[in-house]
């Protein structure tokens, strides 16, 4: 991680941002980088409500043991294999049985999401999640992850625009919140042009979050261009000025 970039950023987030949260990075890593390490789970937790930790300046180290639910393990990388009833859970349940979240309309909807899930390379490695501040030089994020309102959101969302033609340069995927904020981001890393990622729709990490806040997953590689960028867009111009009243 270049310490520079790390403190460039930091001074004009807050030059055009004001005291709204830093974002937090992630990666995957033989270590634990510094980070505090997330101890077995023997109930089951949410990796999004840990999360807050992290937004707060507490760095921490996932493992597969780490992690309870097993739709996050799946979406992590820790684990391919289904759970045969979760067909059952994310549409109309088992009487008696299962509870149906009643997200998708039937099973086999649910199973063809399922089918063509990328496993992430994550095995026998650690998730490290720091906030940005507290990223060192032995860092290297894979993702940028911020949780704004709406109109820093607006900000980032144009920022991520700026140098694009298509105008699908933001994208939004249907998963559960550690999947936008994780798998599909990370699937994006390493293309040519990488797209930013809308999420935490999912009803069940909406509690793990404040009121009025969304995610917006960067790959770290699109990130580093859109700092070099900034101080030519709309955060210079009387327009953003105004925004800017609104949550300063």
């Amino acid at each position: 991680m270049d310490i520079r970039l790390r403190d460039q950023f930091i001074s004009l987030w807050t030059k055009y941002f004001g005291s709204t949260d830093l974002p937090i990075t992630f990666y995957f890593s033989n270590g634990t980088g510094n980070a505090e390490i997330v101890a077995h789970s023997t109930t089951w937790n949410c990796l999004i409500c840990e999360l807050g930790k992290v937004r707060k300046g507490q760095s921490l180290a996932f493992s597969a043991n780490s992690i309870s639910c097993g739709g996050c393990k799946r979406y992590t990388g820790y684990n391919t294999e289904m759970n045969p009833t979760f067909r059952y859970f994310l549409s109309y349940g088992i009487e008696g049985k299962v509870r149906g979240e009643r997200y998708k309309i039937s099973p086999e909807v649910v199973d063809e999401t399922q089918k063509n899930l990328i496993k992430l390379p994550s095995e026998g490695k650690n998730l490290i999640f720091k906030r940005w501040d507290k990223l060192t030089e032995k860092d290297e994020p894979d993702v940028v992850i911020f949780f704004a309102q709406p109109e820093v959101l607006s900000g980032l969302f144009t920022l991520a625009n700026f140098d694009q033609v298509d105008p699908q340069g933001v994208i939004t995927q249907f998963s559960p919140g550690c999947g936008s904020i994780i798998h599909f981001p990370y699937l994006e890393k390493d293309k040519e042009n990488p797209k930013c990622i809308l999420g935490m729709f999912d009803p069940s990490a909406r509690p793990c979050v404040p009121t009025n806040t969304l995610s917006f997953s960067i790959p770290s590689k699109r990130f580093e261009k859109i700092i070099g960028y900034m101080e030519d867009t709309f955060l210079i111009t009387p327009t953003w000025d105004k925004v800017k009243q609104r949550f300063m």
